[in-house]
């Protein structure tokens, strides 16, 4: 009774549509003891593919078919919307441009403070309770202001004659990262490297990068 009940389907399927787009019965799909799913096309433009099933069943020794549940449904042919991707990582090769920047996480691994220090001023600290609220300004605007004016004893000051005003540098995570890149792209392993007459190191044009990866890594002057 159950997979002879289309018209009953049918009307489910046309009262949770919108008129006109049930098309025709495709299919009948048992789902278990007197429960049964009919199919019907979609004629929906937007919806090209899709299905809509009706679920309808028996009770034990009932002689009315009832309905269960109406949905539309993709089938082998629908047209889906892709994957979701989160924002971060939707970028991809070619998609930045001049001018394009594209801000760091705040929990990047690549990354770690470029100096670090107590918020507040130490009880003897040169830096008077006057000045106080000027330091905190200055520490919080610190990532803004490529170029500012520090008060003498801050931490920020102490950090901008050490050389060190960056608020965020290269970690060791993040320079680990940068040479296995490197190497995989442009290391000895790589057709022209491999083709080269001789090593990088004897070569005049070499010029050496400074700190731990100066013995592996160099940028070529050659034209």
């Amino acid at each position: 009774m159950c997979a002879e009940a289309v018209d009953l389907a049918r009307a489910a399927a046309e009262e949770a549509a919108a008129p006109g787009v049930v098309g025709e019965h495709v299919g009948v799909v048992s789902e278990g003891d007197r429960v049964v799913t009919h199919y019907f096309e979609s004629k929906d433009f937007g919806y090209r593919g899709w299905r809509w099933a009706v679920t309808v069943a028996r009770a034990s020794r009932a002689k009315n078919v009832t309905l269960d549940e109406t949905v539309l449904l993709p089938g082998a042919d629908a047209i889906l919307a892709p994957e979701w991707v989160p924002w971060s990582e939707r970028l991809r090769p070619g998609d930045m441009g001049p001018g394009d920047l594209l801000p760091t996480e705040s929990e990047d691994l690549r990354l770690e403070p470029g100096w670090t220090g107590e918020d507040e001023p130490p009880p003897n600290s040169v830096v008077s309770e006057e000045l106080a609220e000027l330091v905190d300004s200055e520490d919080a605007e610190l990532t803004d202001r490529p170029v500012a004016v520090t008060t003498r004893g801050s931490i920020a000051s102490v950090a901008e004659e050490l050389g060190t005003r960056r608020a965020r540098v290269l970690s060791r995570y993040g320079l680990y990262e940068a040479a296995d890149r490197w190497d995989e792209a442009f290391g000895p392993k790589t057709p022209m490297a491999q083709a080269a007459p001789a090593t990088c190191v004897s070569c005049a044009f070499l010029i050496p990068m400074a700190g731990s990866l100066k013995q592996a890594f160099g940028v070529c002057a050659n034209e």
